[in-house]
């Protein structure tokens, strides 16, 4: 447990924290042989199974950033948080919620069992692929240019820029994910899917294929963590009733089939991807030690080696770590 910290913002214990978690880095990114890229998405198998970089933004533009930094990827399903904001700003979130669930399946994020045994048979939650799908149908527009916009928007008044599809990776996904044009097939049979299919599967593509780095994944969790207010410009980025919703199903299926052992042992809202990104949400917390983020913060994380439910191995072992060291759980 770190203690005694009066004043995070001296530069004395900004110093400290850098080398406490520098440390951590070095001694996880030993651990990334126990993973392996994803390879069923060809793009995604070129990158560095040994990179594992984090970055830690609070309030008042504290930041502690170390490890592979200068690596950008892509969002993957981490796009689907942002998607089901989106969709629940636009639609409502009674009318998304007719048309999704909130469970967790137990199941890969790519199942399409959960569907069939179901009753009615709608998709568990937002954040596998069966149910980003459906909210991709449920953007409003006829394109999916039309339909992305909304959600570029939203990612720009966070983290400052607009980001761009990595054309290579939207390719790549879009010739070879035949699951997920299966499990758009039984949506559509089901009539869960409210825009013509092509145009629903290029939309999800291409969500999954926006560029993002850790200081971005940082940007959002901190706004998420503040309630969807923008700690500096107290800008409402996010209506506080769909943020906390976001950050439930981030916190009960954010990170696939292994979300019930992360919520246990890590116990803060997350959400992962098959690039090796991590979204991380620390709320605000009350507790009798002087510690670090204390106000809260957001943590992104890009480790592309992943275990066998998709997460990055030492991305979650990392997290895991600061996370209890500093008593971030929200329980």
């Amino acid at each position: 447990m770190v203690q005694g910290y009066v004043n995070l913002n001296t530069e004395k214990n900004k110093q400290w924290l850098q080398e406490y978690v520098d440390n951590w880095v070095t001694f996880f990114k030993k651990q990334t042989d126990t993973g392996k890229v994803a390879d069923y998405i060809p793009k995604l198998e070129e990158a560095d199974p040994d990179a594992l970089g984090i970055t830690i933004i609070g309030k008042g533009g504290m930041q502690i950033r170390s490890g592979d930094l200068n690596h950008s990827f892509s969002i993957q399903s981490i796009s689907k948080v942002l998607s089901f904001i989106v969709a629940c700003i636009d639609r409502g979130i009674t009318y998304i919620l007719q048309r999704v669930d909130v469970e967790p399946t137990g199941e890969a994020f790519n199942s399409i069992m959960h569907l069939q045994i179901n009753n009615p048979k709608r998709p568990f939650n937002p954040l596998v692929n069966s149910g980003a799908i459906t909210v991709s149908s449920l953007l409003n527009g006829n394109t999916s240019d039309e339909k992305l916009e909304p959600l570029f928007n939203l990612m720009e008044k966070i983290i400052g820029y607009r980001p761009e599809i990595d054309v290579d990776v939207y390719v790549s996904e879009r010739d070879t994910s035949m699951r997920n044009r299966a499990i758009g097939y039984y949506l559509l049979e089901e009539g869960y899917l409210e825009s013509d299919l092509g145009v629903t599967l290029e939309t999800y593509f291409k969500q999954c294929s926006i560029n993002i780095t850790t200081d971005d994944l940082a940007r959002i969790g901190l706004v998420l963590s503040n309630d969807g207010i923008h700690p500096d410009t107290e800008e409402i980025i996010i209506p506080k009733n769909v943020a906390r919703i976001a950050k439930s199903l981030m916190l009960t299926c954010g990170m696939y089939d292994a979300s019930g052992k992360f919520a246990s042992y890590v116990g803060i809202p997350a959400k992962s991807g098959v690039s090796g990104g991590i979204l991380a949400v620390v709320p605000p917390r009350v507790r009798n030690n002087d510690l670090p983020f204390l106000d809260g913060c957001g943590i992104g994380v890009f480790g592309p080696a992943l275990d066998k439910q998709g997460n990055s191995v030492a991305g979650i072992k990392l997290l895991r770590h600061i996370a209890n060291s500093w008593d971030m759980s929200v329980f």
